[in-house]
């Protein structure tokens, strides 16, 4: 069933009206029709079986059938904060990293990032992200559409990761994998968020490594191979989520 957000659809609602370009997308691409049967997420958690009831050029009317809880949400809230990496490889990150159950995706400029960002292409930048959070979202039927947040540095990061209730940090320097095995199943299993940081292709700068322990952090392994940076994370949050959704 294909799947849409509409932020402010409530359980008081008898339908829901869908405007902007979805409304193109259900109407001249998936070619819908009234009669056919839509999901609606309201971006926190709740999903609406919805029937469409009309279809013009400026919206779609959709009747609410039935409401329940999205299953797709973890308990546990985790940011990944990705050392922004160069080219594309950061909109690949982000598109796996939701279909892999981040709440949120924090774009840091660490010490070794490559890639220099001028101000004004920030935004844009920003704006494409959010869409491809987006559309992952609706591909692995996620209950919320995950934020990616406005580009920080690592003073920013490490200031926001130290609200949540654990920091980890994936590092070739890390005690071993039965230290690492503890630290995931203690992150699994009662921690209500988690921070994940990634260094960029160049890895952490020592500094970086030494305010992030400083911070709390604890430093965890991956295994006996060096992975890539598009490859750390989302091999931590595949881990991370499997052990929640099991404990």
């Amino acid at each position: 069933m294909h799947r849409f957000y509409v932020s402010d659809v409530s359980e008081a609602d008898k339908s829901v009206h869908i405007y902007g370009e979805d409304v193109n997308h259900i109407k001249n691409v998936l070619r819908l029709r009234k009669g056919d049967e839509i999901t609606i997420g309201d971006g926190s958690g709740r999903d609406y079986t919805c029937t469409i009831s009309g279809i013009s050029d400026e919206e779609v009317v959709a009747d609410i059938v039935d409401i329940t809880d999205n299953a797709a949400e973890l308990r546990t809230d985790i940011y990944l904060f990705q050392g922004l990496p160069k080219a594309d490889k950061m909109e690949f990150i982000i598109e796996k990293a939701v279909e892999l159950g981040a709440k949120e995706i924090i774009p840091v400029m660490m010490e070794r990032t490559v890639v220099k960002l001028d101000d004004k292409k920030k935004p844009r930048k920003l704006e494409r992200y959010n869409l491809i959070a987006e559309s992952a979202s609706k591909q692995s039927r996620r209950g919320i559409i995950p934020k990616v947040s406005n580009f920080v540095n690592m003073k920013e990061a490490i200031d926001i990761a130290s609200k949540l209730d654990m920091i980890m940090v994936p590092y070739e320097s890390a005690k071993g994998m039965d230290y690492s095995l503890e630290v995931f199943k203690e992150a699994a299993g009662n921690k209500k968020s988690v921070g994940i940081f990634i260094g960029p292709e160049g890895g952490f700068a020592d500094k970086e490594i030494e305010e992030l322990k400083q911070a709390g952090a604890r430093i965890v392994s991956l295994g006996h191979r060096i992975l890539r940076t598009e490859t750390a994370g989302l091999t931590a949050l595949s881990i991370l989520s499997f052990m929640i959704e099991s404990a």
